[in-house]
């Protein structure tokens, strides 16, 4: 059974299908990338995994259980977690903090709690900051702790918002351009990066224009193209593919691209 399994989805604005009837599937342990030209309905589907869009047709399921429609916290809790295309960090909170943001979306203290600083709260609070910094340790941010979020170079504010998607306990992580006003040095580590990550068991959905990064780190490729998927397949294959081409690389778009690590 599929982590991720999306069957038919339709998403219709004012009478016109930004998306129709779209499928595809993520894996345990996959980097699975969805690309496309802009306009081409990639955000769409990213707003009706995330729950920002309610779904006009057809089925999202999380280890097999429905969950399109749900508000965006459920769909959370469930597992899934996003990163965004313009990075929303905390600037003038610390490295920590802004992790222990994501950790609080499981804590099982109340308000009350919260406000008597209960027995409760005190543990679960403990608990939380210890596995923040079991995070950072194991994403080699340790040494940032205690920074400010806006002090750090903008390929490691990436991390960070990883960092923090990966707190909230998600089994998927979806991320939205995370190459986006990289320089070519920053997407290499970006690259490392993302490997560490499913080394460490995570699986990841990529939405990004970065073809190199695209082709370098994806198990499988979907491309979609106005609201409809037109291709699926190993990058080699995708690199190919003439319509794909025609759609979205340009000729020899995808010359640059290094060979599939």
């Amino acid at each position: 059974m599929a982590l991720l399994e999306v069957k038919g989805i339709t998403k219709v604005f004012g009478g016109l299908k930004a998306v129709e009837n779209v499928e595809f599937k993520v894996d345990q342990g996959e980097i699975i990338s969805i690309i496309g030209p802009n306009g081409a309905g990639k955000t769409t589907i990213y707003n009706m995994l995330t729950g920002v869009y309610k779904v006009d047709g057809g089925a999202i399921t999380f280890e097999g259980k429905d969950i399109h429609n749900r508000p965006p916290r459920e769909i959370v809790k469930a597992g899934i977690a996003r990163t965004f295309q313009n990075i929303r960090l905390f600037p003038t909170m610390r490295v920590i903090e802004n992790v222990l943001l994501g950790e609080h979306i499981n804590v099982k203290y109340h308000f009350w709690d919260l406000l008597f600083k209960t027995p409760k709260y005190r543990r679960e609070e403990k608990e939380a900051h210890q596995r923040a910094i079991d995070l950072l340790e194991s994403l080699d941010l340790a040494d940032e702790i205690d920074n400010y979020a806006k002090n750090l170079p903008y390929g490691m504010q990436r991390k960070l918002e990883i960092a923090r998607a990966l707190a909230t306990n998600a089994k998927l992580i979806i991320l939205d351009e995370p190459a986006a006003g990289m320089n070519p040095q920053e997407s290499e580590e970006l690259m490392e990066f993302i490997r560490s990550l499913r080394e460490r068991g995570e699986t990841i959905l990529l939405i990004e224009h970065d073809m190199n990064v695209v082709m370098n780190i994806s198990d499988r490729i979907y491309v979609i193209d106005h609201g409809r998927k037109i291709a699926e397949g190993l990058p080699k294959e995708i690199a190919k593919n003439p319509e794909v081409i025609k759609a979205y690389l340009g000729s020899g778009g995808a010359a640059g691209a290094k060979e599939n690590a």
